[in-house]
């Protein structure tokens, strides 16, 4: 038993030894792999760099995460999902049918009630559902509209500002040119163009189309002034010596380094094109076979008395959906901006 105890004690001191022996091999071995390191001013451990980057990758992640958490940024994207959520789900959540909503029925402009929790607009139609199915006429003008703007705008800005002279200056005189004039009136000459040449009125084809025309010259405008300073920087002048095209040059080095503005315009934009969109409709060029609330209201508008809530639903969600989107851009521009990372 006691030569057990000896043994036992004899091995322990013995695994302690080698595991001194083996520390002090591995911190010797450590010591003259990296003399250089422990010696030579500004030199680096190459494991060290890359555990570096990836811990100020991520670093820069959560800091660019945290700059959202801002009440109005958070608010923003609640009301952006929420009319995000009516504009897909209109067919579950409105308690009415599509074709009852443009029907006609019983009850004009009657008052709230449990069958109509908003009451009811000309011809009995619920509101509560011709506000749902609103939504989704708004979100399917404006984003394809932004996206005709910003895929034009950004090809014609990009090319003018890197090409520069003769280019540039046509390209930009005709961009001058449709920034001259408001518009709300360019969209209603476009509208009523389109209208009368196809005899088939105000679609709401012809209203995306207007939208996504009379946005390329902001974007274009926007993109070139970021071009013309990135195309002066080191890099492209290195691209260029290396024999990359120019096509390669603006839109795989120099398109992604000045996209940063355009991100931010285009969620501002969004409910700018509804706001507008509600005004065209407003003022009677809206497409007969959609529901949209800025028709709501010039529908209503003569019943205020009576029947208020004919106008002042479809009036809260088009506030709704423009600040919602007002206040994301505003968020993004913060996350984004490295100007505002210390605000």
């Amino acid at each position: 038993m006691q030569k057990e105890i000896v043994d036992k004690t004899i091995f322990e001191e013995e695994s302690q030894f080698n595991s001194v022996k083996e520390i002090s091999k591995r911190i010797l071995k450590w010591t003259i792999k990296n003399l250089k390191f422990l010696f030579v001013p500004a030199s680096r451990i190459d494991e060290l760099t890359i555990r570096e980057f990836e811990y100020e990758k991520a670093r820069s992640k959560r800091k660019f995460i945290r700059r959202f958490k801002s009440v109005l940024t958070i608010l923003g994207i609640v009301l952006v999902l929420f009319i995000a959520t009516l504009a897909v789900f209109p067919h579950w959540l409105a308690p009415y049918t599509f074709q009852e909503a443009l029907g006609i029925l019983p009850g004009s402009w009657g008052p709230p009630t449990p069958l109509n929790l908003l009451g009811q607009t000309k011809f009995g139609r619920d509101v509560l559902t011709r506000l749902i199915f609103g939504a989704r006429t708004s979100l399917t003008v404006a984003l394809p509209a932004i996206t005709f703007s910003v895929t034009f705008g950004v090809m014609i800005g990009v090319i003018a500002a890197y090409y520069g002279g003769w280019v540039d200056a046509v390209i930009m005189r005709i961009i001058d040119v449709f920034l001259a004039f408001p518009s709300l009136v360019l969209a209603l000459v476009f509208i009523a163009v389109l209208g009368k040449i196809f005899d088939t009125g105000p679609l709401i084809d012809y209203i995306m189309l207007a939208w996504g025309i009379l946005g390329v010259p902001y974007y274009s405008r926007l993109i070139r002034g970021n071009v013309l300073q990135a195309k002066e920087l080191p890099y492209i002048k290195a691209a260029k010596v290396a024999g990359a095209g120019n096509g390669r040059i603006m839109f795989k080095h120099i398109l992604p380094n000045v996209i940063q503005p355009i991100i931010i315009s285009v969620t501002f934009d969004i409910g700018g094109i509804i706001l507008s969109l509600a005004g065209l409709s407003f003022l009677g060029f809206s497409d007969y076979r959609m529901i949209d609330w800025g028709n709501e209201i010039s529908i209503g508008r003569a019943y205020l008395y009576i029947a208020p809530w004919a106008s002042l639903w479809p009036g809260i969600f088009i506030l709704i959906a423009v600040l919602g989107f007002m206040l994301l851009g505003d968020g993004l521009r913060d996350a984004l901006d490295p100007r505002l990372k210390n605000l």
